[in-house]
């Protein structure tokens, strides 16, 4: 009901008479009355479409019978009420077309509005529009050019635009304004499907840009914006241009029904902003001239009404992105302030969003709104949350990262949907390796990321957690102990814990297996094997590799063990080597085979040896004996791939 609300109004806009209090227009049938009644009064998707398919069948009838050009207007809208809600009526594109090729600038209208709705920039009726185009954009009638024009920016694609361009081109010398706009904007269109077919298009631009009508300007400043985004440096040459043209929309220089809520041209304001922001980063100099009209421009859209309000944040924006100055980032910040402290939630947000961008250019202005920007946290808008989580990332320091990283943690639930959580558990994990106050603050920091966002954290910060406890600070060598000590304790009592995530318990039994000797004599060997075994049996488990790094740590406390390997931890390695995972199997063949000799298990596993290097002969002597029975059984020779030939002279084999 909502799009057949759309089409009649362009129905009506096209020169249709409007409906009556009884809901039909004088020159509207009573079929096409009671049509817009019934899609209007639908309860459903299913009774929509039944009356829509009912209306697609009249329609076949009716533009089959004699008397249907007399009524070809009201079909072809009735035929967009169905296209529009999703039901073809390719049968009619044809009359379409026809109704382009009218007197009537009524019917015209109608026919350009149905065409750029049914057909595709493919389509083989194009070919029958072309001619019919060419003809409108030279019609003197300036509503007719500005007909096809709007159906050119639809309809013409990279093959027929060199068709139509020359037309077009002159339509932006057109006397009248509103043929003028469209000429741009066509062009404009033009340049973003095939930019080689319009020749000398910055000429064109360049004169829009100063056209006496501000809607032409408005215009050529949209296509300005999306060329200056592709290589801004060819385009600082017209900054004085733009400081120009905002210091006459600020003064209201423009007619006044470019007024919005005693803003002057807000909308024309914030483009050319845009465009200024775009054009003074890292430009000292363009930056330079622009300082003085920004400041004004904040300055006098202080009005206190909404579009005020976004003319204001938009030039906050800018100064943030230009080369930076301090006294209008100075004023910016206080500006931001007023946002804050708004009870508008909408306000609120623009301000968390523009202290965000002024942080990024000097964090100094963190510290002054930093419990105002902690206290958004408590509000109910969830959009106004993820923002300002987003603002203490940017804001965090040595000084405040505990206080950070607690309200972050409060959002980190299972409550939360899978992007929140995945998105807060990096903010967090990356904060704690930069601005950690100490090495335990940060394993329990990050424990508590592995346990609440699971399997969602990074696997990055698992590894780095692990190469801390490992190498330590390298430093001090008791502190490293001590670390050691505090990690190897904190997981023996996290690891009693039921449904763990497997990272959580990946890193967790990792820690166990290399440094379980730490917790002697609180803990025995045998003590700490006994853990793993649950572990090991656990069936809750979705990555397959959290058993092998528990069968790992099962071998790696055994070489700490006196007696034999106990029955449990037997039995269950016997029934794992089994698996039919690969890698759980191998591991635990392994250990059943380094058990037998428990001097040589200890040999193998020596204590704290996780950051030792290993030395490796490149030459492997140890496949020597191998090599010298492949030979002597008459196989080739190793050959290195620097000696080896490729090619028809190669030999067989090499």
């Amino acid at each position: 009901p909502g799009c057949s609300a759309g089409v009649a109004g362009d129905f009506f806009a096209a020169g249709g008479a409007p409906l009556t209090r009884v809901g039909m227009s004088h020159n509207m049938s009573r079929e096409f009355a009671e049509l817009v009644k019934a899609v209007g009064d639908c309860k459903s998707k299913q009774e929509e479409d039944k009356i829509m398919l009912k209306e697609v069948a009249t329609l076949r009838v009716r533009l089959s019978e004699k008397g249907a050009a007399a009524r070809m207007k009201e079909l072809c809208v009735r035929m967009m009420y169905c296209e529009m809600l999703g039901h073809p009526v390719d049968f009619g594109y044809i009359h379409a077309v026809n109704m382009t090729q009218h007197s009537s600038l009524v019917e015209k209208k109608v026919g350009y509005l149905a065409a750029s709705l049914f057909l595709e920039e493919g389509s083989e009726l194009l070919i029958l529009l072309v001619n019919t185009l060419q003809r409108d954009l030279k019609s003197t009638n300036p509503w007719e050019v500005c007909a096809a024009l709007s159906a050119v920016t639809r309809l013409i694609g990279p093959e027929t635009i060199p068709a139509v361009v020359a037309q077009v081109r002159e339509c932006c010398k057109h006397g009248s304004e509103h043929v003028r706009k469209k000429g741009v904007m066509a062009l404009h269109r033009f340049l973003q499907k095939a930019p080689d077919t319009v020749p000398d298009y910055m000429e064109h631009f360049r004169r829009a840009l100063c056209d006496r009508d501000p809607s032409v300007m408005s215009a050529a400043l949209c296509v300005l914006h999306d060329l200056a985004k592709k290589h801004p440096p060819s385009y600082h040459n017209m900054i004085p241009s733009l400081v120009s043209i905002i210091k006459q929309v600020i003064e209201n220089r423009l007619p006044r029904e470019f007024d919005y809520h005693r803003t002057p041209a807000p909308w024309i304001q914030i483009r050319l902003l845009k465009l200024l922001a775009l054009l003074g980063n890292a430009n000292q100099k363009g930056s330079e001239e622009m300082y003085e009209v920004l400041k004004e421009v904040m300055k006098r859209s202080d009005v206190g009404s909404s579009i005020g309000f976004a003319v204001m944040y938009e030039t906050v924006r800018t100064i943030t992105r230009i080369y930076p100055h301090a006294q209008l980032l100075e004023e910016a910040a206080a500006c931001t302030s007023r946002f804050i402290t708004s009870d508008n939630h909408n306000l609120r947000y623009i301000g968390v969003d523009a202290l965000s961008a002024i942080v990024t250019v000097n964090p100094k202005y963190a510290a002054e709104h930093q419990m105002i920007v902690v206290d958004c946290l408590e509000d109910g808008d969830e959009t106004l949350r993820s923002k300002t989580l987003d603002l203490l990332y940017k804001m965090t320091t040595p000084g405040n990262v505990e206080m950070v990283v607690t309200r972050m943690m409060v959002y980190l639930t299972p409550q939360a949907d899978e992007f929140q959580r995945r998105d807060l558990a990096h903010k967090v994990s990356s904060l704690a390796e930069k601005f950690a106050p100490s090495n335990a603050w940060f394993i329990l920091t990050m424990n508590s990321v592995f346990e609440r966002a699971g399997n969602l954290s990074d696997r990055d910060a698992a590894h780095n957690l692990m190469r801390l406890v490992a190498e330590g600070t390298g430093e001090d060598d008791r502190a490293d102990l001590e670390l050691r000590t505090y990690a190897v304790r904190s997981y023996c009592e996290m690891m009693a814990k039921s449904n763990l995530p497997d990272l959580l318990v990946q890193v967790g039994v990792w820690v166990l297996g290399e440094y379980g000797h730490l917790l002697q004599p609180q803990v025995s060997p045998d003590a700490l094997q006994s853990m793993l075994c649950t572990l090991l049996e656990r069936q809750n488990y979705q990555d397959p590799a959290t058993r092998c790094f528990v069968v790992t740590a099962m071998t790696k406390v055994q070489s700490l063990c006196d007696g034999g390997v106990p029955e449990r931890v037997m039995a269950l390695i016997k029934r794992y080597a089994r698996s039919l995972d690969f890698q759980v199997q191998q591991r635990c063949l392994d250990f059943l085979s380094v058990a037998k000799n428990p001097a040589y298990m200890r040999q193998v596993f020596p204590l704290d040896a996780s950051c030792e290097d290993i030395s490796v002969d490149p030459s492997l002597p140890c496949l020597t004996p191998l090599s010298q029975q492949h030979i002597a059984r008459g196989g080739s020779p190793y050959i290195p791939p620097s000696q080896r030939r490729f090619g028809s002279d190669a030999p067989f084999g090499g």
